[in-house]
């Protein structure tokens, strides 16, 4: 009968253990933390500037790239997809230029900014790790002896027989665990895993401007070589004109005011192109720190800027949110915002933590670890603190308020920041489609001054006009060359912003390339930095398609 007691008694326990841990079970599976759904944007259905011809040019093409490429050629509006984490490919390429190629590759190998963007990538990977480790219960050992004295009521005798002292040598193993009630804990490591997310995002976004700024330098160095070319040659033919002066001048068909006017144009122009030499060091002193280099040991052979004639189509607003990092990291901080409201919420409900040792404790060190000796605290009362929140003065109201506050400042930044987006794809796509008018207009500008100045000086060899003409036409001429090097270099820059604002490039293509065919996998060209990121991480995002294929067509 006893026997049959006993065991009854243990299965109600075991029974009532079992009936803790199920309710412990479902308080943690009540989360307090708002479900996430993205805000909602005014997304246009095509953009304003982008080229008419771009439709039915997608559209000849014949290229057969399922629904999703349909889409982004044809203006069709569709519904945006994370895609901030799929492979960009080296968009460079473009431009078919290997001292281009070259550098790119320099820079995502030995930049420092960018490696300071992967180290962040890390830490925030840490700090998502050591926010999981909350999720399983936490161990240690201890050894060692304590002198105490325990009082005549806990020994069950009267206060005249006083206490008894002596020296306890233990040796335990303690336990703690807090259970995630309410989300406690998933929030915290939702808040972290969005942290982490967003700083991969950041990763993505200082690579693109990386190799965007490494393009945009480039450009621009080539842009001052042929504005040094440009005066270059002023100088050799104001040189010949300043003969061609001295030597009237020597004949007395002119006056010294003649003589001292070529004179100060050869001059100008000299001082004109060490300006322009002083322009290229310091520019070539800044592609030299993208590169990582000290920029003393880097130098950059003269060679003038190629016209480039790369058009890139502008897809659809939709997938712009779907492949600008700095969108995406707005969303991430959204999303780690949302998580923290949970925590804030979960500070109203109770918190459970339980607590538990094991090892052995005897009154002397030779006895301590004898089976006899063991001993442990473990229960739903001596190792279990359930607390219960109360009164803290409105602390608690005033975190969830902040958290909330918080969310609504992260939304109206990623609002901000898709509006920006659109801005700067408009922008360039208005630069470009105005840029070949205006340059089509400065060649003929360009042929007209120079018809100009050699009627100018025909004429005043023969005596016809007056040397003021001729440097009016010289100085046309000089102006204008000098705006077609620079539209040349604008055109060249803003083709490189456009397609930083669209978030990168669509895989590798060649020089004469027209197209990217979606069956290929598009090379990652983020060097030895972003390797070391290739470590998969935990993402509360769903997978993205891969953009479909987009045409990149030489004018």
């Amino acid at each position: 009968m006893k026997r049959f007691e006993s065991r009854f008694v243990s299965l109600r326990g075991w029974g009532r253990a079992a009936a803790s841990g199920l309710l412990i079970a479902l308080l943690a599976a009540c989360s307090v933390e708002p479900t996430y759904q993205r805000p909602d944007v005014d997304t246009p259905a095509a953009f304003k500037e982008a080229p008419a011809v771009a439709t039915s040019a997608a559209a000849a093409s014949g290229v057969a790239a399922g629904s999703a490429a349909s889409a982004q050629n044809t203006g069709t509006w569709k519904p945006a997809q994370p895609a901030d984490d799929a492979l960009r490919g080296e968009w460079w390429k473009v431009f078919g230029d290997p001292q281009l190629d070259a550098l790119e590759e320099q820079a995502a190998a030995a930049n420092q900014d960018l490696k300071a963007a992967a180290a962040r990538v890390q830490q925030a990977r840490a700090v998502t790790q050591a926010a999981k480790s909350d999720w399983f219960p936490k161990f240690d050992a201890g050894f060692g002896p304590t002198r105490e004295r325990a009082s005549a009521a806990s020994q069950f005798q009267p206060d005249s027989a006083g206490g008894t002292t002596g020296t306890i040598w233990r040796a335990q193993v303690g336990a703690s665990y807090e259970a995630d009630l309410f989300g406690r804990v998933s929030s915290n490591v939702n808040a972290s895993r969005s942290d982490e997310q967003q700083s991969e995002a950041l990763f993505r976004s200082v690579q693109l401007s990386l190799q965007a700024d490494v393009a945009q330098n480039y450009f621009q160095l080539r842009e001052l070589d042929t504005d040094q070319d440009l005066y270059r040659r002023t100088v050799a033919l104001r040189e010949d004109t300043l003969k061609l002066v001295q030597r009237r001048f020597r004949e007395g068909d002119i006056s010294e005011l003649d003589l001292s006017r070529s004179r100060n144009e050869l001059a100008s122009a000299r001082a004109d192109a060490v300006g322009v030499a002083r322009q290229r060091a310091a520019s070539e002193h800044s592609l030299a720190i993208l590169l990582g280099k000290p920029p003393a040991d880097f130098s950059f052979a003269e060679e003038p800027l190629a016209p480039v004639a790369v058009r890139v189509p502008p897809g659809l607003p939709s997938a712009l949110l779907e492949r600008r990092p700095d969108i995406a990291a707005a969303e991430r901080a959204m999303q780690a915002a949302n998580a923290r409201v949970g925590l804030a919420k979960s500070a109203f409900f109770p918190k459970l933590d339980i607590t538990g040792a094991f090892g052995f404790e005897s009154a002397t060190l030779g006895d301590l670890f004898m089976w006899s000796s063991r001993a442990f605290i473990l229960g739903p009362l001596a190792g279990t603190a359930l607390t219960v929140p109360i009164f803290d003065g409105g602390r608690r109201k005033a975190n969830l308020a902040q958290a909330r506050s918080k969310y609504d400042e992260d939304v109206a930044q990623y609002r901000q920041q898709v509006l920006v987006a659109f801005r700067e794809v408009e922008d360039n796509l208005a630069d470009l489609r105005l840029l070949d008018d205006q340059m089509h207009e400065q060649n003929d500008a360009v042929d007209a001054s120079q018809r100009a100045a050699h009627l100018s000086r025909t004429q005043y060899t023969e005596g016809a006009v007056s040397y003021l003409d001729v440097i009016d036409g010289e100085r046309q001429v000089l102006q204008s060359q000098l705006q077609a090097s620079h539209l040349a270099g604008t055109q060249a820059v803003a083709t490189v912003n456009l397609i930083r604002a669209l978030g990168g490039g669509w895989g590798d293509v060649a020089a004469g390339g027209t197209a990217v065919g979606a069956a290929s996998t598009p090379a990652d060209a983020s060097g030895s930095v972003a390797a070391s990121l290739a470590a998969p991480s935990n993402t509360t995002a769903g997978t993205a398609s891969v953009p479909a294929q987009q045409q990149v067509a030489r004018r």
